[in-house]
């Protein structure tokens, strides 16, 4: 087993939205913050150490195959949900990994219940599901853009939690991140998409379309976590501007999290003590 890292300097509480978003606001989490880990190199040496230590737990959890994560991954364009994704499961075995990344609804999915395709990809037990976007899409883009009738988006916020009860109760423990970046930092990154060849492709002219909308999804953000953050899958709401403490705070929540299932090795069926491979 890997030397397990200290736990002094992190402190995930304060960046999870109470329940119901009691007190709650958009507005008082900075972006930039770096409270708790001011020292960029300890804090990457931290989340070396938990992302070591989170393959070590996610390989006892497939082992034992009762239990499943699931971490929802929600940010504005250019958040970094795919470098913290990279940063902090890197370690992981691949056949662990369970990831999607929801885009546009195809013709077959928007037949269905918004929520179809999401349960589709929940994790099986023993596996660590990855959701870069997820099923809260349908009260952001879709609210924001007015894709669904008011009174539906309503509905969605107490349906989707009644959906991630069941999961919870069904051995799938919840972690939603928000990662949040400043409209400066966006800029500054998109920029930087437009100006690097090797990042060209990433760029979308309709990421300045939901810029220019930069309020509106704040609303919605707002709404979505405050909403729906419960006991059985919290919400987290990072700060992203520094791409190394962002990382940081994800992989600890998510080490304890594991560290939490208390896991163990399944016992073998019998007696092993007497046989020798010849």
């Amino acid at each position: 087993m890997a030397k397990r890292a200290t736990k002094a300097g992190i402190d995930i509480t304060r960046f999870r939205v109470p329940e119901n978003g009691k007190g709650f606001r958009l507005k008082h989490v900075d972006p930039a913050s770096k409270d708790g880990l001011p020292d960029r190199a300890a804090a990457e040496a931290e989340l070396d150490a938990d992302a070591l230590r989170i393959n070590e737990l996610q390989d006892v959890m497939y082992a034992q195959g009762t239990r499943a994560l699931l971490c929802v991954f929600q940010a504005m364009d250019c958040g970094g949900k795919d470098g913290t994704i990279r940063k902090v499961f890197g370690h992981v075995d691949p056949i662990g990994i369970v990831a999607t990344a929801f885009k546009k609804p195809s013709e077959r999915e928007l037949a269905q219940d918004y929520l179809w395709r999401v349960h589709q990809a929940i994790p099986p037990r023993g596996c660590v599901g990855i959701f870069n976007r997820s099923h809260y899409e349908d009260v952001l883009v879709v609210r924001v853009h007015r894709l669904a009738p008011a009174a539906a988006v309503e509905q969605r916020y107490g349906q989707i939690n009644a959906f991630e009860k069941h999961l919870s109760e069904n051995g799938v423990t919840i972690l939603k991140f928000f990662l949040h970046i400043s409209k400066d930092e966006q800029r500054k990154r998109l920029q930087e998409r437009i100006d690097d060849p090797k990042k060209r492709w990433k760029f979308n002219p309709g990421d300045l379309a939901d810029r220019a909308r930069w309020n509106d999804y704040m609303a919605a953000y707002e709404a979505a976590v405050t909403r729906c953050s419960t006991r059985w899958a919290p919400w987290y709401v990072v700060p992203a501007d520094r791409n190394w403490y962002r990382n940081a705070i994800v992989a600890r929540t998510v080490r304890q999290a594991l560290e939490g299932m208390d896991l163990k090795f399944p016992k073998p069926s019998e007696d092993l003590s007497k046989i020798v491979v010849k």
